[in-house]
């Protein structure tokens, strides 16, 4: 259907190229059709996905993460040379609208009306995760060469600490796999045994399926039932 469209455009005897343009502007559309319909006012309507999970501040329900939207996308401010967005969009669950709004300078979303956020954050320092270094870190270090000295003698430091974790790990990831090979080879002769085993034991049930005349599913041989087999034996003879 794209293709046929994308080939055949039909141009109708009054189109001119130097009035019109394109075919569009002779229909009086735009190329994106509804989504552009606020063009003219900056307003652009997108697929917009939630960033976090949030509680839209009208019906309090739960919006998880995830969720898509078709917002109105415009462009409110910049932030040095990267765009600042601002999207709108209702709830799909009442009548509410929430706008949402980029902000370039922590990489997150903000929440300007509408909903709250549901706080899911936590200091990555605690977990022992990397922390980027703060602009005005950056800043500093490239002027101030005492606190670059110090920045690297703290970042030396950090690196001799967790040097043991780093061993260990690197000791345990050995030991898994510096076998790899037998590791591999023991599996598959054990997995070989064990077909080999379920094959005889299926041999074994459909002789004696065969010798009885009976079309069933035999379960698995048990020791109680073994034992009890044999009793009964015992007291035919005896009888």
């Amino acid at each position: 259907m794209g293709e046929r469209k994308g080939v055949n455009k039909y141009y109708p005897p009054d189109f001119d190229y130097k009035k019109h343009h394109s075919l569009n502007e002779y229909h009086g559309t735009h190329a994106l059709r509804e989504r552009a319909k606020k063009i003219k006012q900056g307003i652009l309507v997108i697929r917009f996905e939630m960033p976090y999970n949030i509680w839209c501040g009208g019906c309090g329900n739960h919006i998880g993460m995830g969720v898509r939207y078709n917002a109105e996308k415009s462009k409110v401010g910049m932030y040095y040379t990267t765009p600042i967005w601002k999207f709108r969009m209702k709830c799909h669950l009442c009548d509410t609208y929430f706008e949402i709004q980029t902000d370039p300078g922590n990489c997150d979303y903000v929440i300007l009306s509408g909903a709250r956020r549901k706080e899911q954050r936590w200091d990555p320092t605690e977990n022992e995760q990397i922390v980027p270094e703060d602009k005005a870190d950056q800043a500093k270090m490239s002027t101030d060469a005492m606190f670059n000295l110090e920045h690297g003698v703290k970042d030396k430091s950090k690196s001799k600490a967790a040097m043991p974790v780093v061993a260990q790990l690197q000791e345990m990831q050995e030991d898994r796999w510096k076998e790899d090979y037998m590791s591999n080879k023991l599996l598959r002769k054990m997995f070989r045994d064990k077909k080999k085993q379920i094959k005889k034991l299926k041999e074994k049930d459909q002789a004696l399926l065969q010798k009885s005349s009976l079309d069933i599913e035999l379960a698995p041989e048990n020791a109680d039932d073994v034992r009890v087999a044999g009793l009964l034996n015992c007291r035919r003879n005896a009888a």
